[in-house]
This record gives C-alpha cells, structure tokens and sequence, in this order.
C-alpha cells in the first residue's frame, strides 16, 4: 500500500461517520509535495513596476444588517493570554466586544491567512510560494455578486498587485512585506485579473483612501513584519494596532457602521488549543456593548460567514458555509448559531489535501458544498455551482467546525441552523454581551482552471472507518 494513501485513509477514518462520501485521491503517492518556483522579480524590475503601476479605489454603498464597511486587521503568533495581558490590547478590549473563544484553523501562518478569504486552507501546514487555482473561489466573488467593493492594504508591498515572495525595507533590510500575510495573493482568480490585482495595496495607499473618502466597504490590512509582532513581540503591536486604531475609532468617516476585526493569524504555542485574542471594533458596535464579552465560538471561517448574512450573499460552499456568525449580524437577522463543546478541539493540525506535507493529495482539490443552504440561506455561489457540479461536499463543509479531521475528532459534530435536521438544529443565538452526489477534482496546471469531473471508483463513504478504508485501498 502507498504510503500518502494510508496516512490519507488514517486521517479520514477519523470523520464522522456515515454523514458525506469523499472522494479520496486516486493517485496518491508517497511523493513529497513538489515546490512552486516563486516569484522574485530584481530591483530594477520592481522599481520600474512601482513607478507605472496605479492602484484602483473605487467605491460603493451597499447597505447591511449590522454594518457597511468591515475592515479586518490582522497581527501574528500570539498567546491568547499574553495578548490579554497587555495594556495596549485591554484599551482596545474596552473600546468594544472581546470575543474569548475565537479560533485559529491551524498552524503556521500562511494556512490561515487562506482559511480567511477562502473558506478552507486545503491542508496547507507550511509557508510556501503555494498557489490555488482559479476555479477556486474567494469572498471576494462573493461581494462581486453585490458590487461590494473590496481591496487589501499590505504595509511594505512594493506596488498594487506585486506577487514576488517578499520584499525587504531597503535601507534597513528588515523584513516588511511577505506574500504569506497576503491573502487574496495565493488564488490564482485575483492574480490573473489585472483589476483585481489593482485593489491589493500598501499601507500609503489606505491613508490616501481615508483623506479622499474612497476606502471599500470590504477590506484587509496586514502591517508589516515588524509592526504585526512576527519580528517583535505583542507589547509593540499591541501599542501599533492601538496607534493605528485610535484615530480611526474618532474618525466618523471611518467609524460610522463600521466594524473592524482586529486578531492574529495564530497563537504562539503549538501545545496549547489555538485560541486567538479577538476585539471588534468601531461604529457598529452600540455603545452599551462596548467593555464586553462574547463566548460563543468563532473561527476565522466566521468572517465570511458573517459578511454573507450581513449583506445576504450566497456561500463558498467550504467550511464558511455554516460557520457561526458574529452575534452582531445573527442577533439582528435571526441566524441561530451553534453552541460547541470546547474540551478536546485545539485547531492545530492540517488534513489531507493538495496543499497539505504530510497528506499530499495530488491530482485533487476538494470539492465545495453546492447543495448546501448555508448561513445566510442563500446557497452557493452559482459560479461555483456550474463549476464544480452537484456534490455534497469532499469534507463535513455544513459543520459549524471543521469535524473529523486531524486531531479534532474529539469534539461533537454540530451542522449549521439551515442546514441541519429541525431536531438538531442550532439551539442557541450569539450574544454580543457574552451572556452567553459527490464529485471530484482533478489538479490543475498552473495558471488554468481545474474541471471538476466524475467521482473516483475509489469513493469510500466516512462511515466505513479506517478498516473499511484500509481495505479499499490494500
């Protein structure tokens, strides 16, 4: 038996059983992941690009349920209580709601930074030049469907749209700018657009939005090595995120149905469960809410389930499906999140998948959801609809968790309101106080779009367990 199929069948057997079949590869082998070449253009190239290439900042004004602009901020690798510690972090805490059991999906950083805009981190565990194809989706064809406009800030990126590796300060070589903190940089449907390209810009260009009033309803700032705390430590990024926040907070412009996410990609200790210190911010959060907690569980999948309900958009159909939402938005629209027992999740491994070094599952990418009803009851994105076809899904994509993979067969599986049985259903709402027919991939080359096509003879349902699995594969 070939290795990566057996460690493949290991981590699958522990799903939940009988409820989704996965395809599992037909190919796997006990290859390594081969590398991506990456991307470093010279100097002079860089210098040249920097000069001629103009970023876009267009506008919109699509109302939503609880907020018109959310602005997520992220900062790196800390420890839920060092963060809580900190005096910089305890005035932001004061300013609005600390959600105490938001969660990374896993470890290193990169991973994360994917799970955020792509709904899954396709079994990612290192910081490569990886990228994802451009049949895969992100939220940001989601807000398209609306004409939501979106745009990232990347402090230290050269020019709008640099896809190199990453790029030093040039007098003190520090590091500034890496692609991994950039998220929407590793889905080959925003880097082959030159407009979409145009949207992902330096820290500058935000204080030229902000003056100018051109600042997107959707967007995601990444300070650099320094200021996020990679390179330091959370005294002196708690003290930037506090200096960068404050102003904004007293800025109507910015502030008004505003609502900022300020977390970190990860913790620090792979040992302990990866919960992430986690405040929302800003003029969307009532005053009377303001110095308080939230207990409900939450992801970074959360954020795209949120802006879905928020605006009534349709789902990636992966695991932002049927994430909880943020008490904000489900509080005013009804949305029933899904209390999780907490005792033996930890969201610190990986699972099989094409991005994946330990489970590397080459020729397949899993297959989102298209069935689905989602969060915000809107179902999947019809573009995803026509490309991927009819499926249930590869992985558990209508839990509120992800279930079933990697060390996280210990908690309970707990499917989302909508869709769930109305026997176990979703049984309790956030509280922003705190009172609380498969179908399988081929890999795509590179730069193309990967067809889905008709399920592997190979199909072993979850509930077969690994002996079943095992057999299947000998």
């Amino acid at each position: 038996m070939k290795t990566a199929a057996l460690t493949a069948a290991l981590w699958v057997g522990r799903a939940l059983a009988g409820s989704v079949t996965v395809p599992l590869s037909p190919d796997a082998t006990a290859t390594d992941r081969p590398a991506e070449s990456t991307i470093e253009p010279s100097t002079a190239a860089i210098a040249s690009a920097s000069a001629t290439v103009k970023p876009l900042s267009p506008t919109s004004d699509v109302k939503g349920v609880a907020f018109n602009r959310i602005v997520q901020v992220w900062l790196e690798n800390t420890d839920f209580n060092a963060s809580a510690a900190d005096p910089s972090m305890q005035w932001l805490a004061s300013q609005g709601i600390l959600l105490t059991n938001y969660f990374a999906t896993t470890h290193p950083s990169q991973p994360n930074y994917a799970a955020v805009v792509g709904g899954d981190n396709f079994g990612m565990e290192n910081d490569d030049f990886d990228s994802i194809p451009a049949n895969v989706s992100t939220v940001v064809d989601l807000l398209d469907t609306k004409g939501i406009t979106w745009g990232e800030y990347q402090e230290g990126i050269p020019y709008a749209g640099f896809r190199g590796y990453n790029y030093s300060n040039q007098a003190t070589f520090a590091n500034n700018y890496v692609r991994k903190h950039n998220p929407l940089i590793f889905y080959d449907s925003v880097t082959s657009n030159a407009t979409r390209l145009s949207l992902i810009k330096g820290l500058g260009a935000f204080a030229d939005d902000l003056k100018n009033q051109k600042l997107p309803q959707w967007s995601f700032i990444t300070p650099n090595m320094t200021n996020d705390g990679h390179d330091t430590n959370i005294t002196f990024a708690a003290s930037w995120a506090r200096g960068f926040l404050e102003p904004l907070l007293n800025n109507s412009y910015f502030s008004n149905d505003t609502l900022v996410i300020l977390t970190f990609d990860e913790n620090e200790s792979y040992s302990l469960k990866n919960r992430i210190y986690t405040v929302l911010l800003g003029g969307a959060i009532p005053d009377e809410l303001k110095g308080t907690a939230d207990s409900m569980f939450y992801n970074h999948y959360s954020t795209i389930s949120t802006v879905s309900v928020n605006w009534g958009l349709p789902s990636l159909g992966r695991w932002d499906c049927d994430a909880n939402v943020l008490a904000l938005v489900a509080n005013k629209t009804g949305y029933k999140n899904s209390n999780v027992t907490l005792d033996n999740l930890y969201f610190n491994q990986s699972y099989p998948g094409p991005l994946s070094d330990s489970a590397f599952t080459p020729g397949w990418w899993p297959v989102p959801n298209t069935q689905a009803k989602c969060a915000a009851g809107k179902g999947v994105l019809s573009s995803i609809a026509d490309t991927w076809g009819t499926s249930d899904g590869s992985f558990n994509y209508t839990n509120v968790y992800p279930y079933g993979l990697g060390e996280n067969t210990g908690g309970t599986p707990v499917v989302g309101a909508n869709d769930a049985p109305t026997s176990t259903s979703g049984s309790s709402s956030g509280s922003g106080s705190g009172s609380t027919g498969t179908t399988s991939s081929t890999a795509p080359a590179k730069g193309t779009n990967a067809a889905a096509v008709a399920a592997p003879e190979s199909m072993l349902w979850f509930g077969t367990g690994v002996a079943g699995l095992l057999a299947a594969l000998l």
